[in-house]
């Protein structure tokens, strides 16, 4: 049956090549790229959230039906789950799709799509039991094959999707990756539609959360999608998308086929999308916002000694950092100057610059970690004089002095507080070694595809959210065929820590091989690791079950709108 479009928006494509053409669609519909920015999710704790402190308009009313607005920092470029990397475009899809487990609100795994499961001995073999009314939204039973062929796609290498190589824990991924093997041969299948067996290289304590992740969410595998009307879009989450309005908005409805519908509160969701942080800001004074996904740095302040009961800043396990060109000079094979850079950075100042809650980073794992204890220089705890005395000393090793400086160009997307970081980190890097840097920013879909040329860069700015609550999630982006490893950063002995790692069953003994690999890359600063994230949102005393956790994730399934 068609569904119903929100004014104004877009009618959507057939649901059968939806996954490749949507990003072109989208395009076609605005004439022009959008910026979108931010990097995927943390180890959250609540900080502030109370009652009400200041109420706003009525929330918006549909046929009397309560609707939940919120705002996103940016658009997603396509709704297809093999392609998530950023925020904004996780968030969006944890609405309307579901995996084989999911979170509690504060980030404990639980049963989604798989209403059990067990482990072998060995810790090798998992077998998935699929809930037999779990429910595409066009009525058609969720299958175990449905997985099978979306974990095909994410690890064909002819389509290079970034959730890959997080998916070499598998039996053949590896081999596919490299095209040694087809997709077929992956360790994954499905003898009958309710049970899913997912066999692995070595044993994976973390698979279950990591399979909350949308790229390994099921797709729709059926062929009868061809006889399915063009604006129905097939999905199997809490939430249907009902339309998109580019640059504008995003319009959800709640999932009449959705197996725990008698969970989900809220009857309509709206992504109100504003990049600009202060418009976002001023839509959520206005009454247009029930909850932001961020807040203006310099309304900190105010909104902490005002409204504080609205505002919630929490951290979680994401790290932002500077990334060398390690293939070309002047950093290739020059560890002195990488070095120097690193400790030019006060990460004291630039914190207190940004005013976010941050925590400046000496490593690049951040805390709160499970089963970790993060690794950082040992030049930590210097005082600001002698740090920058050894920062001086290494540069002019390295061959550089104030007669003759180096250049550099530093590469980063479009976006107020990434910008302000950039001036700030230039400025120290001028002060003390009298570097001169040039700041050049793109927006976002087009840094997405100059991070990985390193003829445009010296120095890019990046940031590494975790898909799951590991170590190794932090440390396999720097593998030497990582695609997330924008660097180009190879250490035979880095790998080969990791690969222990994979390879051990005892916890203890993966944590000290995990430890070591981290200080073995820190040692060779193929990064600069600033900050650790946090998140910073404004939540209306009418919106209940905001929860911080881990990963940054706030599923709209766990909130309710009260009156008001």
């Amino acid at each position: 049956m068609p569904r119903t479009m929100a004014p104004d928006c877009v009618t959507l494509p057939d649901p059968d090549c939806w996954l490749s053409e949507f990003p072109r669609f989208v395009a076609r519909q605005t004439g022009r790229s959008r910026r979108r920015f931010g990097l995927c999710a943390g180890l959250a704790l609540l900080v502030a959230l109370f009652g009400c402190g200041q109420h706003a308009s009525q929330s918006k009313q549909n046929g009397g039906t309560e609707m939940l607005r919120r705002g996103i920092g940016g658009e997603p470029a396509s709704l297809d789950p093999a392609t998530a990397t950023d925020s904004f475009t996780i968030q969006v899809l944890e609405d309307v799709y579901e995996g084989l487990t999911t979170e509690s609100p504060t980030g404990e795994v639980l049963p989604g799509v798989a209403s059990s499961w067990k482990v072998d001995d060995a810790g090798t073999q998992y077998t998935f039991l699929i809930r037999s009314s779990a429910r595409w939204s066009n009525g058609e039973r969720v299958r175990a094959r449905d997985f099978v062929v979306a974990w095909q796609r994410v690890i064909d290498p002819k389509h290079g999707y970034p959730f890959a190589d997080d998916l070499r824990l598998i039996v053949g991924a590896t081999e596919i990756i490299s095209g040694r093997l087809p997709p077929s041969a992956l360790g994954v299948y499905a003898p009958n539609d309710n049970i899913l067996v997912v066999n692995l290289e070595q044993p994976t304590p973390f698979l279950p959360q990591l399979l909350t992740h949308p790229a390994t969410f099921p797709i729709y595998s059926e062929s009868s999608a061809r006889t399915h009307d063009p604006s129905a879009w097939i999905s199997d989450g809490p939430y249907v998308l009902s339309g998109w309005q580019p640059g504008t908005r995003i319009e959800l409805t709640q999932n009449a086929n959705y197996w725990d519908r008698a969970n989900v509160h809220i009857p309509r969701v709206q992504y109100l999308v504003a990049p600009d942080q202060n418009s976002q800001f001023a839509s959520y004074r206005a009454g247009q916002i029930d909850m932001t996904d961020t807040v203006p740095p310099n309304a900190i302040p105010s909104l902490r000694s005002e409204h504080s009961r609205e505002l919630v800043i929490a951290p979680f396990l994401a790290t932002a950092y500077y990334g060398f060109n390690l293939v070309a000079p002047p950093f290739a094979s020059n560890l002195k100057l990488r070095k120097a850079l690193a400790m030019a950075v006060d990460r004291q100042r630039l914190v207190a610059a940004l005013a976010f809650g941050q925590a400046g980073a000496y490593g690049f794992v951040p805390p709160g970690t499970w089963n970790y204890e993060p690794q950082t220089w040992q030049w930590k705890n210097l005082s600001n004089a002698d740090r920058v005395a050894e920062a001086k000393r290494l540069y002019a090793e390295a061959g550089y002095s104030g007669k003759s400086p180096l250049h550099l160009r530093l590469l980063f997307n479009t976006n107020p507080a990434i910008k302000q970081t950039a001036i700030i980190v230039a400025a120290m890097w001028k002060e003390a070694l009298g570097i001169d840097t040039e700041l050049n920013d793109e927006e976002y879909r087009v840094f997405l595809q100059s991070r990985h040329d390193r003829k445009r860069w010296e120095v890019v700015r990046l940031g590494w959210t975790a898909d799951y609550n590991d170590a190794s999630n932090f440390l396999d982006i720097f593998r030497g065929k990582s695609v997330n490893n924008d660097p180009g950063y190879i250490n035979i002995s880095f790998e080969k820590l990791l690969d222990g790692a994979a390879s051990t069953a005892d916890p203890q003994v993966r944590r000290g091989l995990l430890e070591l690999a981290e200080r073995t890359m820190l040692a060779d600063y193929p990064v600069i690791p600033l900050y650790y994230f946090v998140s910073k949102r404004l939540v209306k005393p009418y919106v209940l079950g905001v929860q911080s956790n881990p990963l940054d994730r706030i599923a709209s399934k766990s909130l309710s709108v009260i009156a008001h």
